[in-house]
Formats: C-alpha cells, sequence, structure tokens
C-alpha cells in the first residue's frame, strides 16, 4: 500500500490549530480545527493532523506557521541570554533611540526594559571601521577572557554583535568558533541582521538568541514526532517556506509566521482575481491581522516593534492588533473596549461551554444569532448561547440598555479598532483604502466584513474557499524560498559594477544552499533581486526591483518614480544603495482543488438574527450548496465559518468556493 500520499499546512493560533490536507495524487482536501496547547503545541499538532483521519506514514509534506516564538518574546517568557558587543557598546540596548513610549504622560515607563540585562552584556576590545578594516586587531587573550565570562554568566544562550560586523564578519567568526563548545545556543548578528543600524541590529541579535533555546526544544521535538526529513518545513515571515535545520539557527523567521501564511495565500488569490489592490483582514480568536497587497505583491517591511523593541529583518507588512473573537469586552470610564486580553483557547469564550465568565466578542455574536446554536464549531463545540447572554447582561445593566443592543455596541467597538489597523497599511502608507477589496478569512473575519467594509467605504469582499483555515492553506500553497538581505553602501554615481555583480552572486550562492541541501534542484531555483534605495542624505531607504545584469540608469530611473509615488517629489541628489535583498524562489507544486467545507448538505433553514436594522427572521445557507446570489439578510455557513450577509449586501460564489460580497444597489 503506498504512503506519504498528503501534504499538510497547519496554522498554530492562539485560540485554535487550523490543519488543511491535500492528496498529492487528486488534489482533494481534508479541514479540521482543534484547540491549541500553549505549554503542549506538537501535541495540538498530532491531534490536527489525527483529526483529518490521517497518521504520521500517511505525511509526505508538513508545513507549518506558528506564533509560538512570537508569544514567548512578547510575554517575557524568555532564558537568560548574554549580549557580547564590540568595547564601549555594550550599553547599546539600554540606551536605544530613547524614544518615549508615550509622549506626554510621564506617569508611564519611558521605554521597554532592555531583552538582556546591563549585567549580561559584555564589552569586548575589538574594532572595525564601516567599511569592515579591521582597527583594532581581537586577540586570542581577549577571546580567552570572553570565553571564561560567558562561562560565569550561566547564560544558555549568547548573542554577538561587534560593531560594523555586517561589512567584515571576521571577529564574529572568531568568536562564535570559541565560544561553540561552551554555550548551547548561539547567534551572531551578521547572520541574524548583517545590515547598519547599530541598535536594531544588536536588539534582533538578542531576541534570536532569546528565540534559540524555545524554537530549538520545539522544533527538535517535532522533528522527533514527525520525522520527514526535508518534508518538515516552517513557514516564515517573509511569506514563504524554508527548512528546519535553517530556522534553528535563525528562529526569528518564525515571528508572525502564522499570520503571513494567510497573506501569502492572499497574494496568490489576488493575482488570480486580477485585483489590484487587496486588503487582507485576518480575523482569529486573539488577533486581528491586517495586511496590503498591490498588484499581487504583498507589502513588505524591514523592521517592527515587538514588545516596545525592534525587531529588524525582511517579513511582510502585516499589522496586529489585538482584536479577535476570543478578545475580553470591558465597561470603564471611557466606555465599551475590546482586548487586548484574550479569553484563548481555555477556558475560550463563554458560549463554548467551558467554564469562560467574561464577554467576549464571540459572546455577542452568539446572541445576536450569527453563530448556529444547534451546530458543533468544528464539530467538537457545541454553543451556549444563554451561557454569552449571562456574562453580557452585568454590562447591559450598566449601559441600561438591552443585551440584544449591548452586543451590537461590543461589534460596533470591534469593528472601529479593526478599522484603525486597515488605516494603519493604507492611509499611512499614501493608499486610498476604499479602493481595495477587502479579503476576510480566519475563524471571525467573514462574520466582521461587511460590518468593517461599511465603516471603511469598502464596496467589495472576497471571502475565499476554506476561509476558517485560510492561513493553513497559504504554507501548502507559498513558495519553497531563503532570503537573504545585506547592507551594501553602493552610489549610483561612478558605480562599481563588478563589485555589485559580484557581491549579488555570492548571496545568490547562499540563499540557495538550503533549497539545494533539501533536494531541489539549482535549475528549478529563479532569483528575485531588490535594491533597498536612498538619497544620499536620507536614513530611510526604499524596495526597488531589478533584474541581472543590472542597467544603473535604468534602476535611477525607478527609484525616481518610486520616491515620486510614496512621498510626492524626487531630486537630483545622489542616489545610494544602502542595501540589497536577494530571494531565492521555488514555485509551489502542490496542487488544490475546491476545498471540502466539511458540513453535509442541509435544506435552508430560517433563525431570528438582530442587525442595525432589527431583528429579522434570516436564512441560513449551507456554503457547499450555494448557487446564483444571495440576497441579505443571509447568513451562510460551513463547518468551520459563517460569512454575514446583512440587509443591503449580497452575496454570490464562484466555481472553487470563493463568495463574492457587494452593495445591494451598487
Amino acid at each position: 500500500m503506498q504512503t506519504r500520499l498528503w501534504d499538510i499546512g497547519t496554522d498554530i493560533g492562539g485560540t485554535f490549530t487550523d490543519i488543511l490536507a491535500v492528496h498529492t495524487e487528486t488534489g482533494a482536501t481534508r479541514i479540521a480545527k482543534v484547540p491549541s496547547r500553549p505549554d503542549a503545541p506538537v501535541r495540538a499538532m498530532l491531534e490536527a493532523i489525527a483529526a483529518v483521519g490521517l497518521a504520521e506514514p500517511d505525511v509526505r509534506r508538513f508545513i507549518h506557521g506558528t506564533t509560538r516564538v512570537t508569544n514567548a518574546l512578547v510575554e517575557g517568557r524568555l532564558p537568560k541570554v548574554a549580549l557580547i558587543a564590540t568595547e564601549g557598546f555594550e550599553d547599546v540596548l539600554e540606551i536605544g533611540r530613547y524614544r518615549r513610549t508615550e509622549l506626554y504622560r510621564l506617569d508611564v515607563p519611558p521605554k521597554a526594559p532592555p531583552l538582556v540585562p546591563p549585567a549580561l552584556c559584555f564589552g569586548l576590545r575589538e574594532r572595525l571601521d564601516h567599511t569592515g578594516a579591521v582597527l583594532q586587531p581581537l586577540t586570542e587573550a581577549e577571546i580567552a577572557r570572553c570565553v571564561e565570562w560567558v562561562k560565569a554568566s550561566g547564560a544558555k544562550s549568547v548573542g554577538i554583535c561587534l560593531l560594523h560586523a555586517y561589512a567584515n564578519p571576521v571577529h564574529e567568526k572568531q568568536l562564535m568558533e570559541a565560544l561553540a563548545p561552551h554555550v548551547p545556543h548561539l547567534c551572531v548578528s551578521h547572520e541574524v541582521n548583517p545590515e547598519a543600524r547599530e541598535y536594531e541590529r544588536a536588539s534582533s541579535t538578542a531576541f534570536n538568541a532569546a528565540a534559540m533555546p524555545v524554537a530549538v526544544d520545539y522544533l527538535t521535538e517535532l522533528e522527533e514526532k514527525l520525522p520527514l526529513g526535508p518534508g518538515l518545513q516552517v513557514f516564515h515571515s517573509a511569506g514563504a517556506m524554508v527548512p528546519v535545520p535553517a530556522v534553528k539557527r535563525r528562529p526569528l523567521v518564525m515571528a508572525m509566521s502564522g499570520p503571513a501564511a494567510g497573506v501569502s495565500a492572499s497574494a496568490r488569490i489576488a493575482r488570480t482575481l486580477n485585483r489590484p489592490r487587496v486588503l487582507t483582514f485576518d480575523m482569529g480568536g486573539t488577533t486581528t491581522d491586517v495586511c496590503l497587497i498591490v498588484d499581487g505583491v504583498a507589502e513588505m517591511t524591514d523592521t517592527r516593534m515587538m514588545g516596545g523593541r525592534p525587531l529588524r529583518q525582511p517579513m511582510l507588512a502585516v499589522h496586529s492588533i489585538g482584536a479577535g473573537g476570543g478578545s475580553i469586552v470591558k465597561l470603564g470610564s471611557g466606555g465599551l473596549s475590546v482586548g487586548p486580553e484574550s479569553a484563548g483557547s481555555e477556558p475560550g469564550p463563554a458560549c463554548y461551554g467551558r467554564g469562560g465568565t467574561r464577554p467576549t466578542i464571540t459572546d455577542a455574536n452568539a446572541v445576536l444569532g450569527y453563530l448556529d446554536p444547534e451546530a458543533k464549531l468544528g464539530d467538537t463545540i457545541q454553543l451556549d448561547v444563554a451561557a454569552a447572554r449571562a456574562v453580557i447582561a452585568p454590562i447591559a445593566e450598566k449601559l441600561g440598555l438591552p443585551i440584544e443592543d449591548t452586543a451590537l455596541g461590543i461589534i460596533r467597538v470591534a469593528n472601529a479598532a479593526m478599522a484603525r489597523a486597515l488605516r494603519r497599511v493604507t492611509v499611512e502608507r499614501g493608499v486610498d483604502g476604499r479602493d481595495c477589496t477587502l479579503l476576510a478569512f480566519g475563524g471571525g473575519g467573514p462574520m466582521h466584513a461587511v460590518g468593517l467594509a461599511d465603516l471603511y467605504g469598502l464596496n467589495e469582499i472576497i471571502v475565499p474557499a476554506a476561509s476558517s483555515a485560510f492561513s493553513a492553506l497559504g504554507c501548502l500553497t507559498a513558495d519553497f524560498s531563503v532570503l537573504q538581505q545585506r547592507t551594501i553602501r553602493m552610489p549610483l554615481d561612478g558605480f562599481p559594477a563588478e563589485a555589485f555583480a559580484a557581491r549579488v552572486a555570492e548571496m545568490e550562492a547562499e540563499a540557495s544552499e538550503p533549497l539545494i541541501a533539501n533536494g531541489i534542484p539549482a535549475a528549478e531555483i529563479g532569483m528575485e533581486h531588490t535594491a533597498l534605495m536612498r538619497y544620499d542624505a536620507q536614513s530611510d531607504a526604499i524596495p526597488v526591483p531589478f533584474a541581472m545584469p543590472l542597467d544603473p540608469d535604468a534602476l535611477r530611473t525607478a527609484f525616481h518614480a518610486r520616491h515620486q509615488e510614496l512621498f510626492g517629489y524626487a531630486t537630483a541628489e545622489p542616489v545610494v544603495i544602502e542595501s540589497l535583498r536577494i530571494q531565492a524562489r521555488r514555485p509551489s507544486s502542490t496542487p488544490v482543488a475546491r476545498p471540502d467545507v466539511g458540513r453535509p448538505a442541509k435544506p435552508e433553514r430560517m433563525r431570528e438574527c438582530v442587525f442595525q436594522q432589527g431583528r429579522l427572521l434570516t436564512p441560513i445557507l449551507p456554503r457547499e450548496t450555494l448557487t446564483g446570489t444571495v440576497a441579505g439578510p443571509a447568513i451562510i455557513e460551513d463547518a468551520w465559518s459563517t460569512v454575514i450577509v446583512p440587509p443591503g449586501w449580497r452575496a454570490r460564489d464562484d466555481d472553487i468556493g470563493n463568495l463574492f460580497l457587494t452593495r445591494s444597489d451598487a
């Protein structure tokens, strides 16, 4: 009997672990959703595999996205970490940029404390200049002094970030070789973030060192339970898959990997459906994540804040807020608020019947009749609407409102918070969000999509097939790739063509190596090149794609056009290529048919639901049998998701299971 016929993608969220399995020959799919286990994530993944009727011998490839590393960093659940820096720069994390988190509030701490306390920061006597030339050699005696300090510190993980190591890593390599026998986990800045900006590079290196014990233990256990070799892969935050050995050295690539998977799948749909501007709206149980896709390509960023500290590496520009289905609702002096605290998977919202005692957004949706009280969510959770009403009732009493009106207020507050997130990725980047299509997925996205569209002025919503497990689908359909980014500082005036070509070739080889090591032929690997460029007097760079061999004049013209588009002007000042980004990519070969959404066809039913227009008798339609156009009010259901079509909107499907929601008067 033939085995290893299934490819699996899974997304470990704060509340649920989603799984989508695809048969490698037929393209048939299986979907399931199981409660996440923050203290036993590998167990949750094995339970998810069993939930789709499979076992380890059935699996050919297993790709997963997870927020495990991100959660550990944000929540401060980290082992003791030490940092080694050039003498005189050992306090770089403590000084930082000295920006206050709240400019006009002196009653709050000015900034987050350093990730590594001063007592665990070591100053090493060595020095390079910005070109990488050695000013003060690293001696054997100094290396020995550092080794003894590390051994005495008791740190199990050490980050090395020496001044200008991005230009010349010679001293970092020497020190790493000497420390390797004495420290279980060790990382160097020229691998983590080989770019200028000393504070951001040191912060990213410290983050990576802190994440290594968590990630290595977790991935090692996963390798033991799923011994798939190269078939075991991790989704990274730049929007593609990477092999596990590479992740163990750079666990930071897992930061935001779950949300990035959904964005990757969204970019594929944007290209397939020819939608030039798409806003992704991924509402899960704990957070809501949004991202902008332009011409089928998701926006990228180099830096994001995590726990009040900068993390610098190329990643998809996903903006997250603490407003998910499990977000706690509070009534304070300023009125209703939602999140960022979440009920999580245990006990979860009160309506899950698992002992939750605090009101959540999901409870509000249950009170309004949007969730089927007769069905089991994901075939596991029986809804308890009475429990949802009971936890919302105290807030309703304080407001002097009926429970249903209070629930509507909760939904409006949640939608307002999510609309602000959309503005962050559109208006603040010079894009009119009203011209975008909203792509809604995650457990709660299709329920809140129309309310968000009304608030923000959007005219079209797409709810993709398998919307509740869309990030898991993104893990499967994403390309296999590795990304390198490095500071090079080359001017376009008097352009050093040979030196540039040599640097490109070097980075292409580095990016290709992990793919080739995982059995991918070099001929199947494509290369994408991006120059991060700025005017000579600027500090921030903008990305400009290019092809090899490079035409400097064409690149200059493209930079001016992009600068004009972003900032409204371009000048004749000298232009510099600050950094170079190379991505080695092998396109995905996983075939996916129309996903099976899991619920047997049921005849149309009616249920009373509460909308802004009042209490209305609403048709409840099974998604898998939907045909033609449906006018609101209507609720379209499958086993894992609920799509709300309120009055004034209509929905239609296509041949592959996508739903298109538009205004009735459009």
